[in-house]
């Protein structure tokens, strides 16, 4: 935890933001107990750890940008949140502007909204900021918790305040996204959108897809085009392995490295998890979670999107659900899912009844190779005052719990953390650099959908 003055001039009043998630105060006695006692060796790590720490916390906040504004990543300022630690987890976030990204992402940080004079690990988007119609995520922010885990949260896509930002009076992109190309401010938006879609497929060990409400078609064509083009980009662990262009490369002595790597992880792409917000009553429903279920089963069958089935959104279960509390029909309260619970059967919205035994059977059975998906309700303004069953901050601590606690899927080789952020920069270069991206880019251009 860093302040906003030099240690030197005294205390500070301002806010303070958190860059790494502190110690516990019980775990600091602790370790001052240990001290006493403890050998030199075990004092010397213990001394290494704090000088680390001290190192993170002297960090100026917007050092910790990965991506910044102008489209380039900078590896080496964030080089002493790192360790040589091989046990870590890298999530990332992508969704339009507004729809709880960067709140999510606190929440996995561990961050209490209840401290005083603390700013979050990621700006959320405040009421200023929605009037002006602006977005407060600029390219990729880094952050890492004390659980190792590295997030990472990106600008949003479909902004029209990122296109302003573009945007030159003749109409051309002021950022060079691809080397050599000359694009315009919409098709450089476009772009932009795609290469952070396949850095974080490939970079992340899960990517959380944000949307608001049911349905995003966008997001969904976007996710659909993503996959298409993150195929030859190499995970972080092959970049050595690999060209420009994302082929393997045929090295000397490299040969036996290259079988031992299995087709399945060369080929890598994060777990991926569909999360829906602000959804309201009606949304909240029974049928249009498993129509919401349906739908993502048909629209994303390749196995990218079914690999995992560890993230999805469970009903509450009552051992009696006449005994079960009565809780108030109000927007946004996430009491809908209950609704028509009786007798042992649920009742749809439109007046279908499904045995709740026959239910639970067919999901199980879908539920083993489904896609990935959880729901957030509308935040009611006076959330803590009503009593309430699967609230939104209840129901987000528990999308925190299934993420943290969900299998890791490794890449192709073991990497630290040091190594990981070195290689996501190439990754970065690889992307930039893309031939089919810029194929891609050629074709688009030749549509005659975006100006040229």
């Amino acid at each position: 935890m860093v302040g906003g003055a030099n240690p030197g001039l005294g205390p500070s009043s301002g806010p303070k933001i958190l860059l790494a998630k502190p110690t516990s105060s019980r775990t600091e006695s602790s370790v001052a107990g240990a001290v006493s006692g403890a050998p030199a060796a075990v004092v010397k790590l213990m001394r290494d750890r704090d000088e680390e720490n001290a190192v993170r916390t002297r960090l100026p906040h917007g050092s910790l940008s990965l991506i910044s504004e102008s489209w380039e990543i900078y590896p080496d300022r964030l080089l002493p949140l790192m360790s040589e630690n091989t046990d870590f987890t890298v999530v990332g976030v992508l969704g339009p502007s507004g729809v709880g990204k960067s709140t999510i992402l606190n929440e996995l940080y561990g961050f209490d909204a209840n401290t005083p004079g603390v700013l979050p690990p990621f700006s959320v988007l405040s009421d200023e900021t929605k009037a002006m119609a602006r977005h407060c995520s600029v390219g990729v922010e880094l952050r890492m918790s004390a659980e190792r885990f590295i997030l990472l949260d990106t600008q949003p896509l479909f902004s029209a305040s990122v296109l302003t930002d573009l945007m030159r009076p003749d109409g051309s992109s002021s950022i060079s996204v691809l080397s050599g190309e000359s694009l315009s401010a919409e098709l450089a938006h476009e772009m932009m959108g795609i290469q952070l879609g396949v850095f974080l497929a490939s970079v992340c060990h899960v990517l959380l897809l944000v949307s608001e409400g049911l349905h995003d078609i966008s997001l969904w064509r976007m996710i659909l085009t993503i996959e298409m083009l993150k195929q030859g980009i190499p995970d972080p662990t092959l970049v050595n392995l690999s060209s420009p262009g994302g082929i393997l490369r045929q090295l000397p002595g490299d040969k036996e490295d290259e079988e031992s790597v299995q087709p399945e992880l060369a080929e890598f792409f994060a777990d991926t998890i569909f999360v829906h917000t602000k959804l309201r009553e009606h949304e909240c429903s029974l049928y249009n979670i498993k129509c919401l279920k349906k739908s993502l089963d048909l629209y994303f069958p390749s196995p990218p999107f079914r690999r995992n089935g560890a993230i999805q959104y469970v009903l509450p279960q009552f051992s009696s659900p006449s005994s079960g509390p009565s809780f108030p029909n109000k927007s946004g309260l996430g009491a809908g899912p209950l609704e028509g619970y009786q007798n042992g059967a649920t009742t749809f919205n439109e007046g279908h009844t499904v045995s709740s035994d026959s239910e639970d059977e067919d999901s199980e059975d879908e539920d083993d190779s489904g896609v990935n998906y959880f729901i957030l309700p509308l935040r009611a303004q006076d959330d803590s005052a009503k009593m309430q069953h699967e609230s939104y901050t209840v129901m987000l601590r528990k999308l925190r719990d299934q993420i943290l606690s969900m299998p890791r899927r490794p890449f192709a080789r073991p990497i630290s953390e040091r190594d990981w952020l070195r290689n996501a920069a190439r990754v970065w270069d690889f992307i930039k650099k893309s031939p089919v991206l810029a194929d891609y880019s050629r074709t688009l251009q030749n549509s005659g959908l975006y100006r040229r």
